[in-house]
């Protein structure tokens, strides 16, 4: 048995399970909404990672933000014929944001499945509209 794979996953799960900081008046807050079963995840920001995947906190102005997000698809049949079920497939897309974020204001990007692909879109604390996620790539994982 390797202890090194059990350490990073307690390390992962970890730094998810301890509370998010207190927002920052000077910075953009933004929370990740995804329905419960899926994972949203901040990966990126403005090119470099980010260190804690469940949010983004920025200064206010011109940022890229790029999301992980994971969720299970319906299986696409195998040739095994109409009485053998379908394995559901495992997809994670990359999506990426650019918006100009205001100091103290809390936004919000919601990332729904949409069959193999995804589709996200940031909102203000009224929940407005006011860009949509662009999606650089979907595949199995």
């Amino acid at each position: 048995m390797r202890p090194l794979p059990y350490m990073l996953l307690a390390l992962t799960l970890g730094a998810c399970a301890g509370p998010l900081p207190k927002p920052d008046p000077q910075q953009a807050w933004v929370d990740l909404y995804a329905t419960a079963g899926y994972t949203l995840m901040a990966n990126r920001l403005d090119d470099k990672r980010v260190n804690d995947g469940r949010y983004f906190q920025v200064s206010p102005g011109q940022h890229e933000l790029e999301v992980r997000f994971q969720f299970e698809a319906s299986g696409g049949g195998g040739g095994g014929g109409m009485d053998q079920m379908s394995e559901p497939l495992q997809i994670t897309c990359h999506l990426r944001l650019r918006h100009d974020f205001a100091a103290g204001q809390h936004y919000r990007l919601e990332v729904r499945p949409l069959v193999t692909r995804a589709q996200g879109w940031l909102y203000d604390a009224q929940h407005r509209l006011l860009a949509r996620a662009e999606v650089l790539r979907c595949q199995p994982f």
